[in-house]
């Protein structure tokens, strides 16, 4: 079992599938980091936690169609070469 690109984008696919099923109101405004908790005014720049926040929900919603497709991928992958 080599460590290669595989497992390394494996593993990719499966931070980016933890990030995609965060549920906002369940998990995120509990620890502070729901989309109301995104406010900045003008002409700021954005801090570390705003930029994590809407890279959360970008991968949300941008990423959703991609994952289904990835992972049914992976999966096939998975079955026929074990």
């Amino acid at each position: 079992m080599a460590f290669g690109i595989y497992s390394l984008l494996e593993a990719a696919l499966l931070c980016i599938n933890a990030i995609a099923i965060l549920n906002e109101e369940r998990f995120l405004n509990k620890v502070g980091w729901g989309s109301e908790q995104n406010v900045g005014g003008f002409g700021e720049e954005p801090g570390m936690k705003t930029q994590i926040i809407s890279l959360i929900k970008s991968i949300r919603i941008v990423m959703r169609v991609p994952l289904i497709f990835l992972n049914a991928a992976t999966i096939i992958v998975k079955l026929l070469l074990g």
